[in-house]
């Protein structure tokens, strides 16, 4: 990356939590572009002890976090499945994460699987290749650099997502018409 830390920003740091495979993304924001500076995955299955897992992912994501330093963590929230067990270890999962940048004051913003597909492809139904197709368009990626696992682009995808939806004017004012918002944001209006 040829920008220097002082023009960079934001950074955010997307993480797609899991137990076998945790995936991470580190995007930098400069004014309303932004650029991929790192993703990868944690490898958990080489470790038996679910407990030894989550340490490993404190461990790895808290290195990960002084790494890159990050603003904010957008991390995606854990879709509602059949199996009990699957849903409680991968909710520890994501609160060991959490935990992590939370030890780190970093701000963190949940988004759902859904909402993270159709800020990137428009569709809540995408599949897992398509999102990572439109990652690699908006960001430019290289071909040998997306050659990485989907729980990666995943993470990605989520810290994309934070990335757009910083962007979107939030208002805590519903408005009756033009003249009525423009009066009550006369600072917005240039001529």
């Amino acid at each position: 990356m040829a920008r220097t830390n002082s023009q960079i920003e934001k950074i955010i740091l997307g993480v797609d939590p899991g137990t076998n495979v945790m995936g991470y993304g580190v995007l930098s924001v400069v004014g309303n572009k932004a650029e991929l500076v790192a993703m990868g995955t944690i490898e958990l299955k080489k470790y038996e002890s679910h407990y030894l897992r989550l340490g490993k992912i404190f461990e790895r994501i808290t290195s990960i976090i002084d790494s890159y330093k990050p603003d904010e963590m957008a991390i995606e929230a854990p879709f509602f499945g059949k199996n009990v067990q699957s849903m409680l270890k991968l909710g520890r999962a994501q609160g060991v994460a959490i935990t992590a940048a939370i030890m780190r004051d970093i701000p963190i913003t949940e988004y759902e699987p859904s909402k993270i597909k159709i800020a990137i492809t428009g569709n809540g139904n995408a599949a897992k290749e398509q999102v990572a197709g439109m990652l690699q368009r908006m960001l430019k990626i290289s071909k040998e650099d997306m050659n990485v696992q989907l729980d990666a682009t995943d993470a990605l995808g989520a810290a994309y997502c934070h990335f757009i939806q910083m962007g979107m004017p939030k208002t805590e004012h519903k408005f009756s018409s033009w003249k009525d918002y423009i009066s009550k944001n006369s600072d917005k209006i240039h001529n």
